[in-house]
């Protein structure tokens, strides 16, 4: 590795473990402040902690593969987050603000959805708070494993010491500045992949003039063509990934984190900028990546290692220390928020109702530390083996969150009608409508019916369907439940009005 590079990572590490020790001075004397940040976030950091933690390495890995494989024609699942993505900060974020703090001040979603609905037998919570546990367990295996890969494929070091390496320095600031130090690495993580995203498509362009678009037509016929073999389930499917934003918990977390409902349209304004930059920056990495293949010949054997090829070839060491930075920044962002979020089901929504009800701030704290390592370390023991069959239930872990969970928030926020049992029927529903969908065998050759059409669909549909009706069936809610409902929602609606 050379010198330029092993100095800007250094840098970069160095510069993690810092923001985490300025947050552990800051935010972790009792529990609220360790798992949100005492709700004191700023537009700016919300937005960008939010892009951060949910692009991961799919932003300057998958999706810059995609475009070099496929063309533009990849775009649709950019086009399909984006749209998901705004239609999340104009419903959830601002009634999500305003619901978790008049709900009991809920700190974490299971807490919300048992608050909201007054569940005295505490099985809502339990519920959402196992499928939080175990998908993003194997959430965040899958991304130590990417920085495992990272390592092993760029700097020729041993696998299972980038595993280490990345999970040690996440751990670290994470279990010691938890929610704050997670925001904070994250706002500055977002900061460096805006600025990878646009330098490294700038530079591959403008090494390449105007012979770029032919290049680019002479090895992909069709790149330019955003239709070019794609069918109406095919492009169904790419959209539909919008829909599961309504359900990632290590995202909405962050509405319920900004100082005031009056910051959302900032945080708004300031996450989809970022958000439209970066992804129209990583389909560019793409395109003109099989362009500068096609015209210099570079053997590529992975399309997904597009973005490292070019880091590596176009820029002084110095400079692709930086790039790779970026991509070690998209990755631990989001292995970072993943353990958060674990890390306070297991405390709020386990240790606290079952075992220590009476535990204190500062135990509640180190309790929520220890469960950051415990995840953690499980995790990395999954991550050993790089070809784990668990990788691909994690590349589905973005559907059976969707599914599970996108449906009930949305109804929670803005339906009254909603009921506990109705909310239990969303959540089971859903999820196991992803998981039939995935692995049932029943097409010919035993295909599943994922091969069709993506999962999150019928998964979204039918777990608010079974919310809705389910609901409709049943009692009506009690009257507390209906009366802090319109009151949150009348604070809402006069937030609204309000000037920021």
């Amino acid at each position: 590795m050379e010198t330029g590079v092993i100095v800007s990572l250094a840098a970069y590490f160095i510069a993690m473990l810092g923001i985490g020790l300025w947050a552990w001075k800051k935010s972790t004397g009792d529990i609220d402040g360790y798992l949100l940040g005492g709700r004191r976030l700023s537009p700016a950091v919300a937005a960008l902690s939010a892009g951060a933690s949910d692009m991961s390495g799919w932003l300057l890995l998958g999706l810059p593969g995609a475009a070099y494989v496929a063309g533009l024609s990849a775009s649709w699942i950019a086009i399909g987050l984006f749209i998901g993505a705004l239609a999340n900060y104009i419903i959830v974020a601002p009634r999500l603000r305003v619901h978790t703090e008049r709900t009991g001040d809920s700190i974490t979603i299971p807490q919300f959805f048992e608050n909201r609905l007054e569940d005295r037998s505490h099985a809502l919570r339990v519920i959402a708070s196992v499928v939080i546990i175990i998908f993003f367990t194997l959430y965040t295996s899958a991304g130590i494993v990417a920085g495992g890969k990272l390592f092993e494929s760029a700097f020729g070091a041993d696998y299972a010491l980038g595993l280490w390496i990345t999970a040690g320095v996440v751990v670290a600031y994470t279990m010691f500045g938890g929610f704050l130090a997670v925001s904070l690495t994250d706002f500055v993580q977002g900061c460096i992949m805006f600025a990878a995203l646009v330098l490294l498509p700038v530079v591959a362009f403008a090494g390449m003039g105007w012979e770029f678009a032919g290049s680019l037509e002479a090895a992909k016929p069709n790149a330019f063509n955003i239709m070019a073999d794609l069918s109406a389930a095919a492009m169904i499917s790419s959209l539909a990934w919008g829909l599961g934003y309504f359900g990632q918990p290590h995202i909405i977390v962050r509405f319920m984190a900004v100082r005031s409902v009056r910051d959302v349209p900032a945080m708004r304004n300031i996450g989809m900028t970022w958000m439209g930059v970066a992804l129209v920056g990583a389909l560019a990495t793409g395109l003109t990546g099989a362009a500068y293949i096609a015209r210099t010949g570079t053997p590529l054997e992975d399309p997904e290692t597009i973005f490292i090829l070019l880091a590596d070839v176009l820029f002084d060491p110095l400079i692709t220390g930086f790039l790779l930075a970026a991509l070690l920044a998209a990755i631990m962002s989001t292995i970072s928020s993943q353990l958060l979020v674990s890390s306070s089901s297991l405390t709020e929504d386990f240790y606290r109702i079952y075992l220590r009800r009476e535990a204190g701030q500062r135990e509640l704290v180190t309790v929520g530390r220890f469960c950051v390592l415990l995840v953690a370390l499980v995790a990395i023991l999954l991550a050993y083996d790089p070809e784990t069959t668990i990788l691909g239930l994690v590349g589905n872990a973005w559907a059976g969150f969707g599914a599970a969970f996108g449906p009930l928030v949305i109804l929670s926020l803005t339906w009254k009608g909603l009921t506990r049992n109705g909310a239990l029927a969303g959540i089971v529903v859903g999820a196991a409508t992803v998981l039939f969908w995935i692995y049932a065998p029943v097409l010919a050759e035993g295909a599943a019916l994922s091969s069709v059409i993506y999962e999150l669909v019928p998964g979204f549909i039918l777990g608010g369907l079974a919310a809705i009706l389910v609901s409709l069936a049943g009692p009506r809610p009690p009257e507390s439940v209906l009366r802090t409902f319109d009151k949150s929602d009348a604070e809402f609606r006069a937030a609204s009005r309000r000037p920021a």
